[in-house]
């Protein structure tokens, strides 16, 4: 055997496929998982788990409060989450401070676990600024809403920050259909060339709003495409936040060790429609959102922590009263908020506007101020325009 030959050198591609069997730490009725089912990851400590939980519960209450303000016409759109809590929370907490997230429109669980106010979060799906937080001070991208067009800016991103001696690394959220498009193909590609520190994962939630994994991928899972680029490929099972945040964790330390970049599948499944204007009964049965609903995220690491005595009733408690005091403070203050001013489209164009951005200004500003007058049934400027 030669040198190149040898098993973990480039020319022996087995140390960068996955398993088939998606990785487990905690198998669905809440009990550990045998070893083998571990691959040689461990449990975290009970205090990561308490945290992973507790979050998961804030994530959950915040998400049926943002469904809820969607269905009432006070959010444009909201693509749920739930389902896969454990993808975005187990992902986000192995993040170090100094590292960068890339959100896509359904991940605004991830950004609150990051810590971004929960009102500005939802500032893009109530059709106001592409993104209500400060993506700097947070270290969160604002949230893509074309598919996998947040992968290359991750790849950029860390390949400057290396370029410039930071320690910085950064996670990518993705969805199964993501990995169809051809922004998927460059990033990934330019990540391996680049040895950039980054880590993809994806949430393989079954559908890509009505197809099914199985008519866009004939991959054996879709972690095997990062053997055709030269990276890392894991397989873990979606709704163990515990195996998330495990695999996750060691993927993001070998990028900065310089091991580059990694793709995570993780299999879970999006237990509401793709959004509040989807009808998934036109594509799915209700059996299977059945068999996802038994190995719900939150009520596995609930039960596990309740078995093993590091949690009880009380405990459990204060996490529902603080996702209940976030909930009620969101609607709270979306309430307070005024509507979206369609004349601030024109704001940033220019440093100094011309003449006919002006003019278009203030045609804007004139229709909006008319329908708000209409609204409130008060008397309005006579714009000739019918509002």
């Amino acid at each position: 055997m030669t040198t190149s030959d040898a098993p973990g050198s480039p020319a022996d591609p087995a140390h960068l496929l996955p398993s088939l069997e998606p990785v487990r730490l905690i198998d669905p009725d809440g009990t550990r998982a045998a070893p083998e089912a571990g691959a040689g990851f461990a449990l975290p400590e009970p205090a990561v788990l308490l945290a992973l939980l507790r979050a998961m519960v804030v994530g959950r209450r915040f998400d049926r409060q943002a469904d809820a303000l969607a269905r009432q016409g006070r959010l444009a759109v909201y693509p749920s989450s739930h389902g896969q809590e454990a993808c975005q929370v187990g992902g986000v907490l192995a993040l170090a401070e100094t590292d960068w997230l890339f959100p896509t429109y359904r991940d605004c669980v991830s950004l609150v676990t990051r810590g971004v106010d929960p009102v500005e979060v939802l500032t893009l799906l109530r059709g106001d600024w592409h993104s209500g937080y400060d993506p700097a001070r947070h270290r969160c991208a604002p949230q893509c809403t074309p598919l996998a067009t947040n992968a290359s800016h991750a790849v950029g991103l860390t390949y400057a920050a290396r370029r410039k001696g930071e320690d910085v690394a950064a996670l990518v959220l993705m969805g199964d259909g993501a990995t169809s498009e051809g922004d998927a193909h460059e990033a990934y590609n330019f990540a391996a060339v680049w040895n950039t520190p980054v880590v993809f994962l994806v949430q393989n939630n079954q559908w890509a709003i009505s197809v099914p994994l199985r008519r866009q991928s004939a991959a054996p899972t879709l972690a095997h495409k990062a053997v055709g680029y030269g990276m890392r490929g894991y397989h873990v099972d979606g709704n163990d936040a515990a195996a998330v945040h495990a695999v996750v964790s060691r993927a993001l330390a070998e990028a900065r060790a310089g091991a580059g970049p990694a793709l995570v599948e993780a299999r879970t499944y999006r237990i509401d429609p793709h959004t509040n204007s989807d009808d998934p009964r036109r594509y799915r049965d209700d059996s299977e959102v059945d068999h996802w609903r038994r190995r719900d995220p939150v009520a596995r690491l609930e039960a596990l922590l309740r078995r093993e005595g590091r949690l009880d009733d009380a405990g459990h408690r204060a996490m529902v009263d603080a996702a209940d005091r976030l909930a009620i403070s969101v609607r709270e203050r979306i309430a307070r908020l005024g509507g979206p001013r369609p004349e601030e489209l024109f704001d940033h164009v220019y440093a100094a506007p011309t003449a006919p951005l002006r003019g278009q200004r203030e045609e804007v500003r004139a229709w909006a101020e008319a329908r708000r007058a209409a609204r409130a049934g008060a008397p309005a400027a006579d714009t000739g325009e019918e509002v």
